[in-house]
C-alpha cells in the first residue's frame, strides 16, 4: 500500500529509461497515480492549480511509462519513462536540472534550452489549439453527416478508408520537404510551405477523424508548436526516417500508435514553418478560409 502524506500527495521522480538522466520531480495524488497506470503515460497533481494533468498536455512532450518502483518505505515513487519530444521541463529543458550550484551559490546553467515556452504555453499556443479545435469540429461535423453529394471531405470521411489517407498523406509529406529543399515550387517557399503545410494538416486531421480520435489524443497544436519553437535541423536521411515512421504508424491499427504518428506528422509541419519563417498558425488559418469559402465554419 502506497503512503501518500496528509494532502494525499506522494513525491515522484521521473527518470529517462535509456539515458538514466532525472528528468523531473513531482507530486501524485491517488487519481494521478492510477491514471497513469490506466494511461502509461505519467499523470501528475498541480498544487497551484489544484487539478491533475497529463505530462506534455499542452507541449506534446508526453512520457510513456515503462516502470514504477516504490521506495523502502512506500512512500515515494520511481518512473522510468519513454520522453517523446526533446524536453521534459517547462522551462524548454530536457531536464528540470539544467543549472549546477556553485560554491559562490550562484547558479551556471549546464544545457540549452530547447524550446521557446513564451510559444509552446503562450498566445500561440491558444490560438493555435483554438484553429485547429475549430478545424477538427469540421472535419468530424462531416463525418457524421452525409454531405457526400456537396463535399468530397465527407465522401472520403464516409469511406473510412485508412490506406488511401495514408496514401495521401505520404504524397504530401514528401511535397512540404520538396518545398524545403526547394525541389518542389509553385510561387516562393513561404507561401508553398503554407499550401503544402495545410494539405499535409488536412489528410491528418481526416486520418485522425476515421479513426475516432478525440483532439484531446493526439493535441496537434502541441506538436506543431514543438516542432515550430525546437528549430530541429534534420539531414536528408533524418528527414525521411520521420516521414517514414510517421506513415508507418499510422497504418497500424493501435490507436496510441496512430496517436503518435499524426504527432509525428504535425511536428514536421511545425519545422518546417520554422525553415521558411512562416507563422504556425498560418496553415490552419488557410484552411479554415478554404472552409469559410465553401459555407463550412458555422457547422
Amino acid at each position: 500500500m502506497l503512503k501518500f502524506d496528509r494532502q494525499g500527495l506522494i513525491p515522484t521522480v521521473v527518470q529517462d529509461d535509456t539515458s538514466n538522466e532525472v528528468l523531473m520531480v513531482a507530486f501524485m495524488n491517488e487519481e494521478a497515480f492510477d491514471r497513469t497506470r490506466a494511461t502509461g503515460y505519467t499523470h501528475f497533481f498541480s498544487r497551484s492549480r489544484n487539478l491533475v494533468w497529463r505530462k506534455g498536455e499542452q507541449s506534446g512532450n508526453v512520457q510513456a511509462v515503462r516502470a514504477i518502483f516504490v521506495n523502502c518505505e512506500e512512500n515515494s515513487l520511481l518512473i522510468r519513462v519513454v520522453q517523446h519530444g526533446d524536453a521534459a521541463c517547462h522551462t524548454g529543458h530536457r531536464s528540470c536540472y539544467y543549472r549546477r550550484l556553485l560554491p559562490d551559490s550562484t547558479y551556471e546553467t549546464v544545457a540549452e534550452r530547447l524550446f521557446d515556452p513564451d510559444v509552446v504555453y503562450g498566445t500561440s499556443n491558444a490560438s493555435l489549439e483554438a484553429r485547429l479545435r475549430q478545424l477538427y469540429g469540421i472535419y468530424l461535423y462531416l463525418r457524421d453527416h452525409d454531405l457526400s453529394e456537396e463535399s468530397n471531405t465527407s465522401r472520403l470521411l464516409q469511406e473510412r478508408s485508412q490506406g488511401y489517407l495514408v496514401a495521401r498523406l505520404a504524397d504530401e509529406l514528401q511535397e512540404l520537404a520538396g518545398v524545403q529543399s526547394g525541389e518542389h515550387i509553385h510561387t516562393g517557399r513561404q507561401p508553398d510551405t503554407i499550401l503544402e503545410a495545410s494539405q499535409v494538416e488536412y489528410w491528418l486531421l481526416l486520418l485522425a477523424g476515421t479513426r475516432n480520435l478525440r483532439y484531446d489524443d493526439f493535441a496537434p497544436h502541441s506538436a506543431i508548436l514543438r516542432g515550430y519553437s525546437t528549430g530541429k535541423t534534420q539531414n536528408e536521411d533524418e528527414a525521411i526516417e520521420q516521414r517514414q515512421h510517421c506513415l508507418d504508424m499510422l497504418n497500424t491499427n493501435d490507436p496510441s500508435e496512430i496517436a503518435q504518428g499524426l504527432q509525428l506528422g504535425f511536428d514536421l509541419i511545425g519545422q518546417a514553418c520554422a525553415g521558411a519563417g512562416v507563422s504556425p498558425l498560418a496553415p490552419a488559418e488557410f484552411d479554415l478560409e478554404q472552409m469559410q469559402s465553401k459555407g463550412l465554419t458555422g457547422k
